[in-house]
């Protein structure tokens, strides 16, 4: 396969103004609301972008701009399906190539006092203390523990320092949960299994408890003999509804996604806006934020599994991210054949493109503590010639899924931004690993599974 260098001959070779906030007009004009526009023009030095009755109108601003960072400022009213799909589609079209061309996030909540304080949070969070509903990668994890969704009363724990032990639970882990979020300072929450924008089900095989909301935004759990357990969380944290469906679905203010940013202090979250089957984009976010640890904020890893999947649509499946593809007319190429890829991975590829919302302030920097990562990867720059080098850690099997959890696990290309816009680029060396370079990133695809983890090196060269 040909290397794939997306060259965008623009005189946006910096990011423009770094951060746009996109609201509409009825927005903007409300005192509440206004104030939240406000800060956020005050943190980040941001320019104001307004729309009248969609927000397909910010394009040509947006373009002019070209900012790194979009922020899109709306009521729990506006966030609706057809808003995050506009977004995505929006972000894409800045300019030639097919991928995402900034960074975004939707910035909403229960209300605008609930959106105040996210805009106002400033303070980097560092993740050392994760919990979640499903199996996570603890040995990436500063300290934390999972509750198994799958096999009732089994659960597994890491200290600092420590080893992941297994651990021993009751059938319903409702009130354990409310109590970690409590008291137990959670930085990161992941969840997966039923759910909808009412509820979420802790468990999956079997019978637990329930996650819910109230209309004022609190959210409680309610266990097996009906008894309620409010979260009361107010330290900042990220949530990663990995495997929910319609978690993302803030559908108004009594929605569980607008309860989780007010009761549980989430500052930022992704989430589905629809039912979820395929899961590249929920599970994917794992592999790049939990499984690289400190490598990656959570809004870069976002957009890093993002660009990995629109990737696997250009290089299996030509032609099929245009807006009038079809499953049923698209060729896989020979990498799609050897991947065993077919109809139904690109009909779920497309499927979960555009429907995995991010919420809260995108330039807001959150991390997971610096951890185990089975490879390292560094650009460096010499004058106007750049080397991007991925060096094996882990032995033979580096590149290999760390956890296999879930759906649309393990094998996700590297991926490393550029801290400014670059203009037009050649590749000097390394066109062998197909790698792809744009005006923000690099990637280059994981080695074939059967292939033994070597040292990769790609040097690319801009233009004058």
């Amino acid at each position: 396969m040909k290397s794939l260098l997306f060259l965008v001959l623009s005189a946006h070779l910096t990011f423009g103004a770094n951060y746009a906030i996109v609201v509409s007009q009825k927005t903007a004009e409300n005192k509440k609301w206004a104030r939240v526009v406000s800060a956020l023009q005050k943190k980040h030095s941001a320019e104001i972008f307004r729309y009248e009755n969609s927000v397909k109108e910010a394009l040509p601003a947006l373009r002019a701009s070209f900012p790194r960072y979009a922020c899109f400022v709306a009521t729990p009213h506006e966030t609706t399906k057809d808003l995050v799909r506009a977004i995505h589609g929006l972000s894409r079209q800045l300019d030639a190539d097919p991928y995402a061309d900034l960074f975004w996030g939707i910035l909403s909540g229960h209300d605008a006092e609930n959106a105040l304080a996210i805009a106002k949070t400033e303070k980097p969070l560092v993740i050392r203390n994760s919990l979640a509903c499903t199996e996570i990668a603890l040995d990436r994890c500063e300290q934390g523990k999972w509750f198994c969704e799958l096999r009732k009363g089994h659960g597994v724990a890491k200290k600092q320092k420590g080893e992941a032990e297994a651990i021993r639970l009751p059938q319903d882990t409702t009130s354990l949960f409310v109590k970690e979020l409590n008291e137990g300072k959670t930085d990161l929450f992941v969840t997966s299994g039923h759910a909808t924008e009412k509820d979420l089900q802790l468990g999956y095989r079997y019978r637990n408890g329930v996650f819910r909301n109230k209309k004022d935004g609190t959210l409680y759990g309610c266990d097996l003999s009906g008894k309620r357990h409010t979260v009361d969380s107010p330290n900042p944290k990220i949530y990663m509804p990995i495997g929910n469906c319609l978690m993302g679905h803030l559908r108004g203010p009594d929605s569980m996604a607008a309860a989780f940013l007010k009761s549980a202090g989430v500052r930022q979250m992704i989430g589905y806006v629809e039912v979820t089957w395929y899961g590249y984009m929920g599970w994917g976010c794992l592999d790049y934020f939990v499984e690289q640890p400190g490598r990656y904020t959570f809004n870069q890893a976002f957009f890093a599994n993002h660009h990995a999947l629109i990737h696997r649509l250009e290089a299996c499946f030509p032609g099929s991210n245009d807006m009038g593809g079809s499953p049923r007319t698209i060729r896989p190429t020979a990498l799609a054949q050897k991947l065993r890829l077919g109809r139904q991975d690109v009909k779920g590829l497309l499927f979960d493109r555009d429907i995995v919302a991010f919420y809260g302030d995108p330039a807001w920097q959150a991390k997971m503590a610096d951890g185990k990562k089975n490879w390292d990867q560094t650009l460096s720059r010499k004058g106007n010639e750049y080397s991007f080098v991925i060096t094996p850690t882990a032995g033979p099997e580096s590149y290999m899924p760390v956890n296999e959890n879930g759906v649309q696990r393990g094998h996700r290309p590297f991926v490393e931004f550029f801290d400014r816009r670059l203009g037009e680029v050649r590749i000097v060396s390394g066109s062998e690993y197909d790698p792809v370079i744009t005006d923000t990133f690099v990637l280059v695809p994981n080695p074939s599974p059967e292939q033994e983890a070597k040292s990769i090196k790609v040097v690319f060269r801009e233009k004058d």
